[in-house]
């Protein structure tokens, strides 16, 4: 290969490395894998955004929420219309036309001649053939009959196609000569343009790609929680079961772990059923099952970092229940936590003692004799289910329908019945309360089970013999030192 090939190859290279790049890393690392853009006219609360200096071509902004409630952040990188305008960039595409189209001469000039070059090698024998008579017959004039003499004009006929190649080899050679021309100017203008773009230009591109990937992170972190403003319309999963009932995810496992856990009955259940996907749950396949050595009372579960927490009927006691070894691992009585429906929600069910996960952890809602009646909620270390801080709400429990955690408060419902809304709201940060006015459709008019999970921004429910999810829409405030 000439060294004008070898420059052109190192450099189309380079760029095709720099275009792969750019396609499969940056929407990875700007969060935009899978990101549903919402329509025209979607009403979205625009809460805040990092912006960058007037010199910086990456602009980076952060709603709250998409149409389902699921948190966003949006980029754009560069400035609208940037690239196109730089006429390094014109020049790049147009040099890479130019060099598909040579790419593909050369493709046809390849393929035409080996088409050629293999019909001269079936043609070989045969003229050898015809050779070796017409030297017998130039020694030996009279050796020619009239049959050879017909013999010989039909190989001659065989032969004569050889002319055309012969032609043919004529015009690519010719060819050839104007795609090594256009080669060693394409070689001389992508030796200019590289050294007018300089060897920095792509690290400069990766250290902002970095940079933007860190601005990124400090968005997220900054949308990791806020407060409750809405929820969706609900969507019903599947319906299975009877009235009462649990299903859940893991709260705090890595997203590819997809299983659903189904507990069906509020009163002395042992049966915990374990689906591989939430499309296997759905469909009712796919599933393992667990039958647990102590019943569960109410339907205050939760499945957090592989363990299943759940009252042990007829009891105040917390069980740890290892999922992957099938075991119990830990036992633990909630001091004076009042169980067997004497404190229940408004539902019933020996719902006295409610098991939760937010973005900070494991939590228990519950109440006492001495706090007459008012939720408790406790924050629990999951390793030991030692109580590590409690709150009276001051909220009485017989009055919630449900109730559910989302980044350290408490949110609960005026009822489980048709018209219930979340109005009320316990801020275990600042030991605060205040009343809320989130409605949402209660499409079967009976929940009783309602638990968020951080890990995909939703509500779980369990309504009437229908799984029911909805997707919550939490406001962030975001700050920017920029």
């Amino acid at each position: 290969m000439t060294v004008p090939m070898l420059k052109i190859g190192a450099v189309l290279s380079t760029m095709a490395m720099v275009t792969n790049w750019m396609s499969q890393t940056l929407p990875s690392l700007v969060g935009l894998n899978g990101t549903v853009v919402a329509p025209d006219g979607t009403q979205e609360r625009f809460i805040g955004g990092s912006h960058p200096g007037s010199d910086d071509g990456w602009q980076v902004y952060s709603t709250a929420s998409d149409p389902d409630g699921r948190c966003v952040c949006t980029v754009v990188a560069p400035a609208s219309g940037l690239c196109r305008r730089d006429p390094r960039g014109r020049r790049l595409r147009l040099l890479t036309e130019q060099v598909q189209n040579v790419s593909q001469s050369v493709e046809v000039v390849d393929l035409r001649t080996s088409r050629d070059l293999q019909y001269v090698r079936d043609s070989e024998p045969l003229l050898r053939g015809v050779d070796g008579r017409i030297q017998t017959l130039v020694s030996n004039p009279r050796a020619l009959s009239s049959r050879g003499l017909q013999e010989l004009t039909g190989q001659m006929a065989q032969l004569r196609p050889l002319l055309a190649a012969a032609g043919q080899y004529r015009l690519d050679l010719r060819a050839l000569a104007a795609l090594r021309q256009e080669l060693l100017d394409l070689s001389v203008v992508l030796t200019a343009l590289q050294e007018e773009a300089g060897p920095l230009d792509y690290e400069e591109l990766r250290r902002r790609a970095l940079l933007l990937e860190t601005r990124l992170h400090g968005c997220m972190n900054a949308l990791g929680c806020g407060r409750l403003t809405a929820l969706s319309g609900p969507l019903t999963v599947r319906t299975s079961g009877s009235r009462f009932g649990s299903w859940m995810t893991d709260a705090v496992i890595p997203s590819s772990d997809s299983r659903v856990w189904s507990m069906d009955g509020y009163y002395k259940g042992r049966r915990v059923l374990e689906y591989r996907t939430m499309a296997d749950f759905a469909s009712g396949q796919n599933f393992v099952q667990h039958l647990l050595p102590h019943a569960w009372a109410g339907t205050g579960h939760v499945v957090y970092n592989g363990s299943l927490y759940y009252n042990k009927h007829g009891s105040n006691i917390l069980v740890q229940y290892h999922l992957r070894s099938r075991s119990v691992v830990l036992q633990r009585s909630l001091s004076g936590a009042g169980y067997n429906n004497t404190f229940p929600y408004s539902w019933g069910g020996s719902s006295d003692i409610d098991l939760m996960a937010d973005e900070l952890g494991l939590w228990v809602v519950y109440t006492s004799i001495p706090s007459a009646g008012n939720i408790l909620v406790s924050r629990l270390d999951p390793a030991s289910l030692d109580v590590l801080k409690s709150w009276d709400t001051g909220f009485p429990k017989r009055s919630a329908g449900e109730a559910f955690m989302i980044c350290g408060t408490l949110y609960v419902t005026n009822s489980h019945l048709s018209g219930a809304k979340v109005h009320f709201a316990y801020h275990t940060n600042s030991s605060s309360y205040e009343y809320t006015d989130v409605h949402f459709h209660n499409q079967y008019a009976h929940i009783s089970m309602m638990d968020y999970n951080p890990r995909e921004r939703a509500l779980y429910t369990w309504n009437n013999g229908h799984q029911v999810l909805y997707n919550v829409t939490l406001f962030h405030v975001v700050r920017s030192d920029r």
